[in-house]
């Protein structure tokens, strides 16, 4: 490791004084740093003072991404694979192309962005959809506004509402993908490229291939009948999508994963477990207050908690130190509104699927809620004094 270190400097040298390459040098120093050199401390978003620095900490988050990844191949193949690996490569050349136009180091940020965007598709999504969504999460997601730590949206989430708006039928392709868990056992997606029921141009059945979320929809807004016990039978029990058997995008449907890598993150002090535990709670209680008071589009509290990317949003993408807030007590109250706005928008919208929007419009409020909190807290010692 040490020559590869000393290789390292002696280009970056060469580089600086080469014309040729010298526009290039931000690649090589990224190389650098993720291999060998601690960040400085921070100028911008996220303000990290401690020994956990920008590279660690999104090094952390894609470990504690790794089991809904592995699951996602068990249960859907190596196709999984592939489209991370398009998203980091198309994604990160993206990153590049702005660093060596800025003459600016390669940031890390994108190494969460590069895995979270292609775990929120479903498997049979087409990978150059998965290309076209990335780069645009990361122009418009971030670039435009400076970077990393000046975006006040997240990139991964900037990507999945670009491709659910303009490829729906591309990204809507979740019930053509059966797992393979359930049906062959083990070593299930891992002995197989993909596990494709039918064709994914094919016209699916509503009620036999309908993700949880919009089963139990469709379910809801039935008139009573025969037609209605049987859209009741395509409803999942609690345990398949607590384990992960059920249909949906790639790294949502295993809720017992995606806890245990939110854990993670929380034990490190990677997360904040305030956003975690207010989103968890407020979506919970909001949609088991709406059910209990017979409305029926509003889903059982266990249900909302485990259907759709609602854990995946909770763990991974709400708690983005970067688009969060970073007071203690605005970090609650934009828990609160991510859970309260997910569950109306997934049960009274045309969407099955809310937390996407919500932790977006959460984003925008972000800086107003740090602003009216420090003003608050601010006012009051003035008053003291």
């Amino acid at each position: 490791m040490k020559f590869l270190r000393r290789f390292i400097e002696r280009r970056q040298e060469k580089w600086r004084q080469s014309r040729l390459l010298k526009p290039w040098l931000p690649l090589l120093d990224a190389v650098d740093a993720f291999l060998f050199r601690r960040a400085e401390n921070a100028r911008e978003a996220p303000f990290f003072r401690d020994r956990i620095e920008i590279k660690r900490y999104m090094m952390m988050v894609v470990i504690a991404l790794m089991p809904a990844t592995v699951a996602a191949v068990y249960f859907w193949g190596w196709r999984c694979v592939l489209l991370i690996f398009v998203s980091y490569l198309f994604g990160g050349a993206t990153e590049v192309l702005f660093s060596v136009v800025r003459k600016e180091e390669v940031n890390e940020g994108f190494l969460v962005t590069g895995i979270l965007f292609p775990l929120t598709l479903p498997a049979a999504t087409p990978w150059w959809v998965v290309a076209l969504g990335v780069v645009f999460g990361v122009v418009i997601g971030k670039e435009i506004f400076g970077g990393t730590g000046k975006n006040f949206f997240n990139p991964a989430l900037v990507a999945r509402a670009f491709v659910y708006i303009c490829f729906p039928v591309q990204t809507a392709a979740a019930g053509v993908w059966e797992p393979n868990a359930a049906t062959e056992g083990w070593p299930g997606g891992f002995a197989h490229w993909s596990s494709v029921s039918v064709e994914a141009n094919a016209v699916v059945d509503g009620v036999s291939s309908a993700t949880p979320l919009a089963a139990r929809k469709q379910w809801a807004k039935a008139e009573a009948g025969p037609g209605k016990n049987e859209l009741k039978e395509a409803i999942p029990d609690l345990k398949p999508m607590f384990l992960g058997t059920v249909r949906g995008s790639m790294g949502e449907t295993s809720a017992v994963l995606l806890l245990a890598g939110g854990l993670l993150l929380v034990v490190c002090r990677i997360a904040s477990w305030r956003i975690i535990l207010a989103t968890l709670v407020s979506g919970a209680a909001f949609s088991g207050a709406m059910h209990a008071a017979g409305l029926r589009l509003f889903a059982p509290p266990l249900y909302t908690l485990l259907a759709g990317g609602y854990m995946l949003g909770a763990f991974f993408m709400a708690t983005d130190p970067v688009s969060a807030p970073g007071t203690k007590q605005a970090q609650w109250i934009y828990g609160i509104l991510i859970g309260v706005a997910a569950v109306t928008i997934r049960s009274i919208s045309g969407y099955a699927g809310g937390m996407m929007f919500a932790i977006l419009l959460a984003n925008v409020f972000s800086p107003l809620m740090d602003y009216m909190v420090m003003r608050t807290r601010y006012r009051r010692r003035r008053v003291l004094a």
